[in-house]
């Protein structure tokens, strides 16, 4: 159906209204469907709902506003001279509002489980590299080791020292490689579950960087795999953070669970920062939060950040189970 289209609603959709100024209008434009009931005010009642949602309000401010308004114009003589027609078109005209809110609604839960399967078609992907990077570079370094000690036999032994030289060299690819693995797709998040896989994954971030991380699991059994991976990816974004940008020097991550709800508080003792003041996609971005939310988004879940110059950060996640 072809929605009304004007210039001065180009104009209102361009130019971001007040609640009182969208007030106006919406009595305006149900004034004149109880009036005169044509399609074209319907037409206006839908952009007006558009409209209220880029201003961010909400389905109960919506109530508030056309309450006011039909109780108004329902008492006038010239609109209600028949209340039952009066009220319903108030009533039609709420429905037109309302349906810009259905479909941001529907367009929301199309793309939340687009954002939901592209993750999963991403984690699978990076459980593919991970143990090939695994199963494939192991057969490899071990079949180079096997060609060294064969060629070590047949050389002298000034020789054979710069050999063991080349295999102390392997030794350390094959441990970077054994991580990066593991990074991309932990294979102990997969066979135990998340209070290992962190501890895991705390374990390596400490050697690497000298960080204190002390992990705490309360009542963590199994979860579903998505909620599983979610919340490690977090983790591992968050510790990754901490290392780049918060010059701290412990950590602690808390794991529990409720009956309806599994919680994840991470908490750095670092230089903090502001978080009204990281507006702009580029700083969310640097700071790994866009990537936390959209994880978060796709499982239902919330975070809360807690954070001030020289007091450093806490992360305070939730994410919903279904019982």
């Amino acid at each position: 159906m072809t929605r009304w289209c004007s210039l001065r609603a180009i104009a209102m959709a361009t130019v971001k209204l007040s609640l009182s100024e969208l007030e106006r209008e919406y009595r305006a434009a149900l004034q004149e469907y109880l009036l005169q009931g044509e399609e074209g005010s319907l037409h206006k009642g839908y952009e007006l709902g558009r409209m209220a949602l880029t201003l961010g309000k909400g389905v109960l401010d919506m109530i508030a506003l056309h309450d006011r308004a039909s109780v108004d114009l329902l008492f006038q003589s010239s609109a209600s001279a028949d209340p039952v027609a009066a009220l319903k078109r108030s009533n039609e005209f709420f429905a037109e509002v309302m349906s810009a809110f259905e479909m941001a609604h529907r367009a929301f839960g199309e793309a939340n489980a687009a954002l939901h399967h592209l993750n999963e078609t991403m984690e699978n992907e990076a459980k593919r590299i991970a143990h090939s990077l695994h199963d494939e570079s192991g057969q490899l370094l071990a079949a180079i080791h096997i060609k060294l000690d064969e060629i070590a036999r047949e050389l002298p032994t000034q020789l054979r020292e710069r050999i063991q030289e080349v295999r102390q060299v392997l030794d350390r690819i094959e441990l970077d490689l054994r991580r990066i693995s593991h990074e991309l797709r932990p294979t102990i998040l997969d066979d135990f579950g998340l209070p290992p896989a962190v501890e895991f994954l705390s374990e390596g971030i400490m050697r690497r960087t000298g960080l204190k991380i002390s992990v705490q699991t309360e009542a963590i059994t199994r979860l579903p795999v998505a909620i599983e991976t979610a919340i490690y990816r977090i983790v591992q974004e968050a510790l990754n953070n901490v290392a780049k940008h918060s010059r701290a020097r412990r950590v602690f991550i808390r794991l529990s669970r409720q009956p309806n709800l599994v919680c994840c508080f991470v908490r750095d003792d670092g230089v903090g920062f502001d978080p009204n003041a990281i507006s702009s996609k580029a700083e969310g971005r640097g700071l790994g939060l866009l990537g936390i939310r959209e994880r978060l988004n796709a499982v239902g879940g919330s975070v809360q950040i807690n954070s001030a110059p020289g007091r450093g950060t806490e992360l305070e996640i939730s994410v919903p189970l279904e019982v």
